[in-house]
């Protein structure tokens, strides 16, 4: 029986890693489990299964991640490694229990190569050019946002991986948990029950003579105010935060306690996200898919944290909001116009 579970969880995996998945979501509802793939923020159901069966795979990936099989009232964090089609490939897992009395699981995929060119992500250079730009700063914070899918944290390596190759700067992350292992970079995890707290992190990093110190999430008060003060002492920091967009940012941070003089003191720039279809080149036969940045920095940054103070909307020009970029993608033939209609966007 174990055989079976085990083969069936590693074919799982590969269906989800050969159609490109961000995430697999096993649920549990009334009669089984319902299993669903997220791929470029679209979530659809792939499958369902009993519920014998959805509770020994649940069991095995937790035993392939190092987590308390046994426990089952409490929500859990771990990972694992395992190539697939001989490609190295990390597993993040995170289990909730349900009012069903039955746990369930999302489990990111994250494929363990080296990171991409921000120029290869971008769907216009003009963006990964500036991006690029933005993080030869010597000090600051840099924020990435966006929705659950959208390519932040392949955008950050590859923010840091330019960082450490054309500009030679000791980086170190504080990352809870890592996302993907990189040589380039001291990597750190956050482990509270070993006390390795993220503020108890900052302070060892900051002993510890780097140039960038990246912060993986901000996402409660605490880290927030951990990256502003690392910013503060004069590093590069960068991170993740979610907000609907780049303007949005700044109402998010200052709803987690950061003041809107601090965030004068330390931004540098918000970059927010979205990833589009572009056409495919003629001998290609799946769409390809490229990051779209909506970034906000200098005068006109100033310009949003100002009217966020003074309570007072604030608008980035139409020709760098993502509507303004998709149109421009459509007209000149490099975006697909069916996104722009599926997104409201007329083209």
């Amino acid at each position: 029986m174990q055989v079976i579970i085990e083969k069936r969880c590693t074919e799982l995996l590969h269906k989800a890693a050969d159609n490109s998945t961000t995430d697999i979501h096993i649920k549990p509802d009334s009669t089984g489990y319902s299993v669903s793939f997220r791929s470029f923020q679209h979530l659809r159901q792939v499958m369902t299964i009993p519920f014998d069966l959805g509770d020994r795979m649940i069991a095995y990936f937790k035993y392939l991640s190092l987590l308390d099989m046994s426990e089952k009232r409490k929500p859990q964090t771990g990972s694992f490694h395992l190539p697939i089609n001989q490609n190295p490939y990390y597993f993040r897992i995170s289990t909730l229990p349900s009012v069903l009395t039955k746990e369930s699981i999302v489990i990111r995929v994250i494929p363990d190569e080296a990171a991409q060119s921000i120029r290869q992500l971008a769907a216009f250079s003009d963006s990964a050019r500036l991006l690029e730009k933005l993080a030869e700063a010597p000090q600051g914070l840099i924020l990435l946002t966006g929705p659950t899918g959208c390519g932040k944290s392949t955008t950050l390596y590859s923010l840091l991986k330019h960082c450490a190759e054309a500009l030679n700067r000791n980086i170190i992350t504080l990352e809870d948990p890592v996302e993907r292992k990189n040589h380039a970079m001291l990597q750190i995890q956050v482990n509270e029950k070993a006390g390795l707290t993220y503020a108890a992190g900052l302070k060892a990093i900051l002993r510890h003579d780097p140039d960038i110190i990246m912060i993986g999430e901000i996402r409660d008060a605490d880290t927030a105010q951990i990256a502003v003060r690392a910013a503060l002492t004069g590093h590069l920091v960068f991170s993740t935060i979610h907000a609907r967009h780049s303007v949005g940012c700044l109402h998010r941070l200052f709803d987690l306690g950061v003041s809107y003089e601090d965030m004068a003191q330390t931004l540098t720039a918000i970059s927010a996200q979205r990833i589009v279809p572009i056409f495919p080149e003629r001998d290609l036969q799946t769409t390809a898919y490229r990051a779209l940045y909506e970034i906000l920095h200098g005068e006109r940054l100033d310009e949003a944290l100002q009217s966020a103070k003074d309570r007072k909307a604030y608008a980035l020009p139409e020709f760098l909001t993502f509507g303004g970029q998709i149109r421009e993608g459509v007209k000149i033939g490099a975006i697909e116009s069916s996104y722009a209609l599926k997104s409201g966007f007329p083209v």
